[in-house]
C-alpha cells in the first residue's frame, strides 16, 4: 500500500486514495456503520455484487474517451486485480469484477498513474459525463462538444454542491440533432447549436432537463432552446443545488430529479433554480472550445504482412462499422462487442496492432461497444484483419443484431432474470435465420435485468427486462416485452410501451413473431415503429398472447438463459438506488468532517467551496437533532423548516431570526471572502449548539445510579 502514497503526483487524488484506506479499516474495525461506509465506497466507484465478499469496480472514462496508454492500464489492473474481463458498460464506463475491497485504494492508485479515476462512477453523485461517440469526428456536428464534455465532467468532479445527494444525476452531450446520446433521457442533455449574433457565430445548447429512464421513464423539460455556451456549466450547478436541496432522500424511488419536477411543477423548478444564481462562483464559465491536436497515423506506416479470410465479410463491415469523418480522407471504424465483455489478452493485442494505424483516442460507445478513429483509407484492410484475427470483426454494430444488455443475474443484485443470456440467444437467431437484417439500423433491441433499465430498454425499438412468473406453485423467469422506443431527433425521444410478460425462455419466438408480421405486414420503406403507432400496442398484444400460455411450460422453461439448476428469485439490495443514512451520531461526525472541509478550502481561497461545505454541515447538523428527536427527514428543504418548527420556536435551540434565514443567507450573498468566513463561522457556533443539546439529552436519558 505505501507505493500509492509515494508516486502520485496530484495530491488531491492521494488524499482521496489514503483517505479510502483508512475508511476501509475503519469499517472493518466497526467503527463505521454498514450503510454510511456503503455510500462511501459507491461514490469511490465500488459497487456490492450479487456473488458476497467481492466488489464490481466502475471505471470512470468521461464521454467514454480513453488513450491506447489508459486502456493498456486498465487492463493490467483487471489482471492483477480482477478475472481479466473488461466490461463496457452503456454510461461508456468500464467495469471490472470479483475484486477484493482491502485492494481497491491500491487498484484505484494504480489507474491514477495514467489519469483514470473511479471517484463518482456510483453513488448519489454527478456520475459519467457521456457523449456521442462521433463527438469531434461527426459529419453532422456544428462543433465538437468533446471540450464542453470535458470541462463539465471535471467541473464537478469533487464539486461539494454534488457529493451526497438524494440520488445520482446523469449529464449527456449529443454531437448533432440526431441526438445519438439520448439528450431527452437525462438529468441534463444538450445539443450543440450554433447562431448568429451581431454577425459573429455563437456557440450553444439546447438543453434539455429532468428525464431518465428506470421503472418510471419520463422525457424532458427543454428548459432552453439555445443557452450560449458560457452559461451552461453555471445553469448545471443551479441545477444540482436545488436538486440537493429539496430532491427527496427517504423515498431512494422517488428521489430523481424527475420526480422533484413532477411534485413541484416546472414554473416552481426553474423560479428555484434562477434563485441560485448570486451565489454561483462562477456567472459565466468560459470554455476553451479549441479542438484537440491529432496525432495522425503515418501515412506509410510499416504493417506486418495480413491477409483477410473473409472478403465478404469485409464488405459487410466497411458497409456496417465504417463511416468517414468529419475530416476528409480519414475514416473511423467502429468494433461490435458482443455483451460488452472483451478479455484483456484481446484488447492488448489489439493495442498493439493497431496503434501504428489509428488515434491515440479510442472511444467506449453507449452501445457497448468502441470506435477507433482517424483510420486512412488504405488502412482498412488491415484494421479489419486484426479485428478478424481476434474475432471481433462481426458486421452489423448499432444494427437490430447489436443487442444492448446490462449483466442482470450474472452480477447484480438487483437482477430478476438473465439479461446476458438472452441477449446472446437474440443475437443468434438473427445471424442464423434473418443475416440480412445486419444491414438494419432502425430496429434497436435493448435488455435489462430488471425494470430500472440499465440495459435502457425502455427507448428500445424492441425492448425486453427481467421479471417472473408464477404456475402451479413455481416460478419462472420471464420477460416484460416493450414495443415503440427510440430517437426522433433534435430533443424529442419516445418511451417503449409495455405490451405483454412472456416466459424467458420464449424470448427467441417473441422476436420471431415480430420481424415476420413487420415483414408481412409492413408498408414498403416503412420504419418499425411507425409500424407500430400505425397497428397499435393492441394488435401486438393479440399478436404476441399466444406466447404467454402457461398450461404448455416444459421442464426447462423453469431454467434461466445460461443457467442449469432451476430458477429462483433471489433479489438482493440495490445499491444503484442509493442508500439512506440516519444515525445520529454518524450525522453529527458527518456535520463536523463537513466543517473542517469548510475551512480547508477557505484556507486555499476557495469561498464558494468552503461557502457549500458550511451550509452541508447546518444541515446534517439540525437533521442530527431532528431524527434524535423522531422527526423524518425528506429534503433538504424540509429538515431546514422543521428545525425552525420542532427546536427554534420550541425555545429548544437558541437562533435569533430562525435557522431558515441564517442557513438561507447562502442564496443572499456572492460567495465573498467575507461572507465565507462569517458564515463559516455561524456553523461552527450552530455544530458546538447541536453537541451541548445533544449532551444534554443524552445525560438526562441516562439511568439514575445509587
Amino acid at each position: 500500500m505505501q507505493s500509492f502514497r509515494t508516486e502520485l503526483e496530484n495530491p488531491v487524488v492521494e488524499k482521496d486514495i489514503i483517505e479510502l484506506d483508512k475508511k476501509i479499516k475503519l469499517f472493518r474495525e466497526g467503527q463505521i456503520p454498514d450503510e454510511k461506509f456503503r455510500s462511501l465506497r459507491l461514490a469511490r466507484g465500488i459497487y456490492g455484487q450479487r456473488q458476497p465478499g467481492v466488489q464490481m469496480i466502475r471505471i470512470k472514462l468521461p464521454y467514454g474517451k480513453m488513450t491506447l496508454q489508459q486502456w493498456a492500464r486498465i487492463c493490467d489492473v483487471s489482471d492483477e486485480y480482477s478475472i481479466s474481463n473488461l466490461h463496457l458498460t452503456t454510461r461508456q464506463d468500464i467495469q471490472i469484477h470479483y475484486v477484493s475491497l482491502e485492494r481497491t485504494p491500491e487498484l484505484w492508485a494504480q489507474l491514477e498513474k495514467d489519469d483514470v479515476t473511479i471517484r463518482e462512477a456510483c453513488g448519489n453523485t454527478v456520475r459519467n459525463v457521456t457523449a456521442s461517440d462521433k463527438a469531434g469526428i461527426d459529419p453532422d456536428e456544428p462543433f465538437d462538444v468533446t471540450p464542453y464534455a470535458d470541462a463539465t465532467f471535471r467541473y464537478f468532479l469533487r464539486n461539494p454542491i454534488c457529493q451526497d445527494m438524494g440520488r445520482k444525476f446523469k449529464i449527456a452531450f449529443s454531437s448533432s440533432d440526431k441526438d445519438t446520446a439520448w439528450a431527452f433521457m437525462h438529468d441534463v442533455g444538450v445539443i450543440p447549436k450554433v447562431r448568429q449574433v451581431d454577425g459573429k457565430e455563437v456557440r450553444g445548447f439546447k438543453v434539455m432537463v429532468g428525464g431518465g429512464l428506470g421503472a418510471q421513464p419520463y422525457l424532458a423539460h427543454t428548459a432552453f432552446e439555445f443557452l450560449e455556451a458560457d452559461q451552461l456549466i453555471p445553469y448545471i450547478e443551479n441545477v444540482l443545488r436545488v436538486f440537493d436541496r429539496y430532491g427527496e432522500r427517504a423515498s431512494r424511488h422517488k428521489a430523481r430529479l424527475k420526480f422533484l419536477i413532477q411534485k413541484i411543477g416546472w414554473e416552481e423548478f426553474d423560479r428555484l433554480v434562477k434563485e441560485e444564481r448570486k451565489a454561483l462562483k462562477s456567472q459565466a464559465f468560459v470554455i476553451d472550445g479549441t479542438e484537440e491536436t491529432v496525432a495522425l497515423p503515418e501515412e506509410n506506416a510499416a504493417l506486418p504482412a495480413y491477409s483477410i479470410k473473409d472478403p465478404k465479410q469485409y464488405e459487410a463491415w466497411k458497409t456496417t462499422n465504417v463511416f468517414e469523418q468529419r475530416q476528409k480522407g480519414f475514416f473511423a471504424a467502429y468494433i461490435r462487442v458482443p455483451l460488452g465483455n472483451m478479455g484483456t489478452a484481446t484488447a492488448r493485442e489489439l493495442i498493439k496492432t493497431l496503434k501504428p494505424v489509428i488515434a491515440n483516442d479510442v472511444r467506449v460507445t453507449a452501445n457497448q461497444g468502441l470506435l477507433l478513429k482517424y483510420i486512412r483509407p488504405a488502412h482498412l484492410p488491415y484494421v479489419f484483419s486484426v479485428l478478424e484475427a481476434v474475432g471481433f470483426a462481426a458486421p452489423g454494430f448499432d444494427s437490430i443484431a447489436d443487442i444492448t444488455a446490462c449483466p442482470g443475474t450474472d452480477t447484480c443484485n438487483l437482477g430478476i432474470s438473465s439479461s446476458t443470456g438472452i441477449a446472446a440467444k437474440l443475437e443468434q437467431v438473427i445471424h442464423d435465420e434473418y443475416p440480412d437484417l445486419v444491414y438494419n439500423k432502425d430496429i434497436k433491441i435493448k435488455i435489462s435485468g430488471c425494470m430500472n433499465s440499465c440495459g435502457q430498454h425502455g427507448i428500445a425499438a424492441i425492448g425486453f427486462h427481467g421479471s417472473s412468473l408464477k404456475s402451479g406453485g413455481k416460478t419462472l423467469p420471464a420477460l416484460q416485452v416493450l414495443l415503440g422506443g427510440g430517437i426522433v431527433g433534435n430533443g424529442v425521444g419516445r418511451v417503449a410501451d409495455k405490451v405483454i410478460k412472456v416466459p424467458s425462455k420464449r424470448g427467441p419466438d417473441v422476436l420471431r413473431a415480430l420481424l415476420n408480421d413487420f415483414d408481412a405486414n409492413g408498408q414498403e420503406d416503412e420504419l418499425f415503429n411507425d409500424y407500430f403507432d400505425r397497428q397499435g400496442d393492441r394488435y401486438f398484444y393479440e399478436l404476441l398472447k399466444p406466447l404467454t400460455d402457461l398450461t404448455t411450460l416444459q421442464d426447462e422453461d423453469f431454467v434461466d438463459w445460461g443457467h442449469e439448476e432451476k430458477y429462483a428469485t433471489a433479489i438482493g439490495v440495490g445499491e444503484c438506488a442509493g442508500v439512506v443514512i440516519d444515525l445520529v451520531a454518524t450525522l453529527l461526525f458527518e456535520a463536523e468532517e463537513k466543517l473542517g472541509w469548510g475551512a480547508d478550502a477557505l484556507a486555499v481561497g476557495q469561498y464558494a467551496d468552503g461557502i457549500y461545505h458550511t451550509y452541508s454541515s447546518f444541515v446534517q447538523g439540525a437533521k442530527a437533532l431532528l431524527l434524535g428527536e423522531g422527526v423524518s427527514c425528506n429534503t433538504q428543504h424540509g429538515i431546514i423548516n422543521d428545525f425552525d418548527k420542532h427546536f427554534v420556536a420550541t425555545g429548544k435551540i437558541n437562533i435569533e431570526g430562525g435557522f431558515k434565514a441564517l442557513v438561507m443567507q447562502i442564496n443572499e450573498h456572492e460567495p465573498s471572502e467575507s461572507f465565507a468566513k462569517q458564515y463559516y463561522q455561524q456553523a461552527a457556533d450552530f455544530y458546538k449548539q447541536t453537541q451541548a443539546y445533544r449532551e444534554a439529552a443524552a445525560a438526562a436519558a441516562a439511568p439514575v445510579t445509587a
